[in-house]
């Protein structure tokens, strides 16, 4: 055979190793057995993106004062009163007392600050922020917290299975009136012939607790196969998976579609929740269960876009991928983006993951 025509075929034995292995990074990273469901998913609604998002610090969020404490009644103080004048007589309670006045207040121990995302004002974070109202006194330039219109954000993919891979990304979060639908969509190949795309589509209500979804949907397409389809519907305090399985809905639980903007949400209304050291909770609901995961605030950290560098938050899940079981997702917020996620990694282990990196500034519809 000749020399000529060996190589031919060799090179042509690659290109078919690469697309089986890119076929199969879509069963490994972007699929997990999933089951057609034959109800159509929402429409998605009619939305142009017109401006630009430019980066600009993050205004004070209106947060509504405590209720007022209630004032002791005269006699109660009298009798305060009466109690400290005889304390006052004995040596021993006098110098305790003058002792433990002199003294600095003792601080909590620091430790693991967890907060329940399912709450939107939590105990905690209504006392952190009242007292840091009380020490700067009334934001004249504060607004109440008002849902970003339409935006959709691009991203450049890079990931690796066996090798690097690389693609595109596109999240959108759509609203119309009280109805929003997130989609993402990720696209491995080249642009114009994609060997694997799979869109995640949350649809579902905005309420004053933040989102909640209805139904969520997964598409898969990998060249040369059927598209797969499986769908997980929230219904009457239930959600009924796509395995056929059914659970109780636990209060302000999200999809794996919704979660980036419920986060957004949270972290624009209540932004003591993006503390370096603190963590958060957030019921999930994923194709085949349902559990509660919690996510740590890691720290400040400096992107490099194509737009420039920007600051941005690191929060990571605390659990580790189970290989086979689930992905795990991880997102860089960005405060002067009105906290979108400008970087998010989805990883299904150490050597098996998709990077998401923002590729421009952000698109918004016209503010409603």
């Amino acid at each position: 055979m000749e020399r000529g025509t060996r190589r031919r075929l060799a090179l042509a034995a690659l290109a078919l190793a690469l697309v089986a292995l890119h076929l199969e990074l879509a069963d490994s990273v972007l699929s997990s057995g999933l089951a057609l469901d034959e109800d159509l998913a929402p429409k998605r609604l009619d939305v142009s993106f017109v401006q630009t998002l430019q980066p600009s610090a993050p205004p004070p969020v209106r947060v509504a004062p405590p209720p007022p404490k209630p004032q002791p009644r005269a006699p109660v103080v009298a009798e305060a009163a009466e109690a400290a004048a005889s304390a006052a007589s004995e040596p021993d309670v006098v110098e305790a007392a003058a002792s433990a006045a002199s003294a600095p207040p003792e601080l909590p121990p620091v430790g693991d600050d967890t907060l329940a995302l399912a709450d939107p004002l939590p105990p905690a974070a209504s006392a952190a922020s009242a007292a840091s109202l009380a020490a700067s006194g009334p934001d004249e330039n504060a607004v109440p917290f008002e849902w970003p219109p339409s935006t959709q954000i691009a991203y450049d993919l890079n990931g690796n299975y066996r090798g690097p891979v690389q693609g595109e990304a596109t999240v959108e979060w759509l609203r119309e009136g009280a109805r929003y639908q997130v989609n993402l969509e990720v696209s491995i190949g080249p642009s114009f012939a994609p060997l694997v795309t799979r869109r995640l589509s949350s649809d579902g209500e905005i309420t004053e607790h933040g989102l909640k979804p209805r139904r969520y949907d997964e598409v898969t397409r990998t060249a040369f196969r059927d598209p797969k389809h499986q769908s997980v519907r929230f219904e009457d305090g239930l959600i009924y998976f796509a395995n056929g399985r059914t659970g109780p809905a636990l209060p302000g639980v999200q999809d794996t579609a919704s979660q980036f903007v419920q986060m957004t949400w949270l972290f624009t209304t209540q932004p003591a929740l993006l503390q370096p050291g603190r963590s958060v909770q957030l019921p999930l609901a994923l194709p085949r269960h349902a559990d509660t995961w919690t996510y740590d605030v890691i720290g400040h950290e400096t992107l490099h876009t194509r737009f420039g560098e920007i600051d941005t938050l690191h929060v990571k899940p605390r659990r580790a991928p189970r290989p086979g079981k689930e992905l795990t997702v991880e997102m860089w917020v960005a405060p002067t983006l009105q906290y979108l996620p400008v970087r998010i990694v989805i990883r299904q282990d150490d050597d098996t993951w998709v990077d998401l990196l923002i590729r421009r500034l952000p698109r918004q519809s016209t503010p409603s």
